[in-house]
């Protein structure tokens, strides 16, 4: 009746009453139980950085350098195996905690000791890039399900209507990993979940960001589109699809006021800007700064979930897409990428604690794999998926702790193995979800990011 009489403006009051509602009810949606945690942000170090120089020490190697591994060795990706490669970084005991971080972070050394809870019995079935990145990010090795941003934020709903609830950033000419754009996918999830991929350091963040309009000619077009969009939708009997698209719609115009003055850092003090290293002379370090300072500003703004991306080094190992991966020459590799991302992610953690987010904030730093304890070649190392490391800080994990364990060789995990369920469990968990009551029903079956697997890690949760 509404659509027919007053030449269908009844229908177009009560389409622009249901948005609002719309909005309203999707903007927060009520968590399982209390939430110790409001917000997610993924260093994700593509190419799978070594765990035996960076997170979990081992002596025996020093102690067995060049002799030929004494247990059997699994098939690896190329299969170019040699002796056992002892790392050429050092280790130092770091905080009240005295968790052991290597001289490849010195900055996180100095300021994070207590902060990080290091997982140093992570394993996953996957020995390759892409799968192990959609692993990783979907709990599933392929194209085709909603990334963990995307399960969050649908789980919980924006807490900004002028931003994405779930954000990847980019600076520096950084890319997807290998997997792409689909890492970040909403899956069969409504589509206004998907990430938003924002490129910080462009002229323009988001391409077409800025109208190409006057605001008064811009308001009357998309007052029109608005209009045909609900009738659209109603004579369609409202499917989820086109709802989600004109979601999306929305959400882009309320973007133009809010990303130019989200990337706007000219509010920033000088000491903000050194923390970061924002004005570095090294390019990919200023540019991951760059990133890892947006997050902070997302934070502050609401946005779920956030996603950094490393930069290649263009130092001959590891692609763009995925910089850690040092086949050969490990020591030069990591040093460049630990220098890429060292002070920018300590300065993050530093900023974070000091603006009272950290404990609201969850933070991680994790790649596919890790890497073997015996050389590729002469001086790298290649794909280790039995055993690995990670850490998380804030969003009430317990800092300065480490649960599981490698074997002496850090081979295959020995101690509390867990996987990718179990962590992305645990931060479900903390961000006041059950990681098991978490679906949504494709094909027939209630899908979860965890699968059929995962358990809480209650251990890491102080």
């Amino acid at each position: 009746m509404l659509a027919r009489c007053s030449s269908g403006f009844g229908l177009m009051a009560l389409g622009g009453l249901r948005a609002l509602e719309t909005q309203d009810s999707a903007s927060l949606r009520p968590s399982h139980h209390a939430p110790k945690a409001r917000h997610v942000i993924l260093c994700y170090m593509s190419g799978g950085f070594s765990h035996l120089d960076s997170l979990d020490p081992k002596p025996t190697l020093q102690r067995l350098a060049g002799q030929p591994m004494p247990v059997s060795i699994e098939r690896t990706q190329f299969n170019n195996n040699g002796h056992i490669f002892p790392s050429p970084f050092t280790f130092q005991r770091c905080g009240q905690s005295g968790l052991e971080i290597s001289s490849m972070f010195p900055k996180m050394q100095q300021w994070c000791g207590d902060d990080l809870a290091v997982i140093r019995s992570m394993t996953t079935p996957f020995n390759e890039h892409a799968q192990g990145n959609f692993a990783f990010h979907t709990g599933f090795p392929f194209l085709g399900y909603p990334s963990a941003g995307a399960w969050i934020n649908y789980g919980l709903g924006s807490a900004n209507q002028n931003m994405p609830g779930y954000v990847v950033l980019q600076s520096g000419g950084a890319v997807a990993p290998h997997g792409g754009v689909g890492l970040f996918s909403n899956g069969f999830l409504p589509a206004h979940h998907q990430a938003s991929i924002l490129k910080v350091n462009a002229p323009e963040a988001v391409a077409n960001i800025q109208p190409a309009e006057k605001d008064d000619i811009q308001q009357a077009r998309l007052k029109l589109i608005g209009s045909l969009d609900r009738t659209f939708s109603y004579q369609t009997g409202e499917d989820s699809a086109i709802e989600a698209a004109i979601k999306n719609y929305e959400t882009a115009y309320r973007m133009q006021q809010a990303v130019p003055e989200l990337t706007n850092l000219r509010g920033e003090s000088a000491a903000t800007r050194s923390l970061y290293g924002l004005d570095d002379p090294h390019p990919q370090k200023s540019a991951y700064a760059h990133q890892c300072l947006m997050a902070r500003r997302m934070v502050e703004r609401g946005v779920r979930f956030v996603e950094l991306s490393c930069l290649t080094e263009n130092i001959g190992a590891g692609g763009a897409a995925n910089p850690w991966d040092q086949h050969g020459d490990l020591e030069k590799g990591h040093q460049a990428m630990g220098h890429q991302v060292d002070q920018p992610i300590a300065a993050l953690l530093v900023d974070l604690k000091q603006r009272g987010l950290l404990n609201q904030t969850i933070v991680i730093f994790a790649g596919e794999f890790g890497r073997t304890p015996f050389s590729q070649g002469s001086n790298g190392r290649d794909h280790n998926p039995f055993g690995f490391s990670l850490w998380v800080a804030g969003g009430g994990f317990k800092g300065g702790s480490v649960y599981g364990a490698t074997d002496e060789l850090g081979y295959r995990a020995t101690e509390n193995p867990c996987d990718i369920y179990d962590l992305w469990a645990t931060v479900l968990h903390q961000m006041g979800l059950n990681h098991e009551n978490h679906t949504f029903l494709h094909a027939g079956r209630n899908v979860r990011l965890t699968d059929v697997h995962g358990t809480v890690i209650k251990p890491l949760i102080a």
